[in-house]
């Protein structure tokens, strides 16, 4: 993946949580675009979690980028 694939989805309005997935299997949420930062060079990100612990991410290790649906509070949809 690349920083600007990445940014493509952090720079969406609405912004909508996603999911990075790892080569290893690991999974990183990221809930908020204020919860993620890119170090200078675009290789590797910071995703902060609402706990306060960290992941440092290398770009090249991420194999997928999944969003997660998102939902009006009740988890149903409206009717129009």
């Amino acid at each position: 993946m690349t920083i600007e694939q990445l940014r493509n989805f952090y720079d969406e309005q609405p912004f909508r949580p996603f999911v990075l997935h790892l080569a290893d299997g690991r999974a990183i949420p990221v809930m908020h675009r204020e919860f993620m930062a890119s170090a200078p060079s675009g290789r590797t990100i910071t995703v902060f979690q609402p706990d306060d612990t960290l992941n440092v991410v290398d770009l090249l290790l991420v194999t997928d980028l999944e969003v997660k649906p998102t939902t009006n509070g009740s988890g149903k949809r409206r009717k129009a």
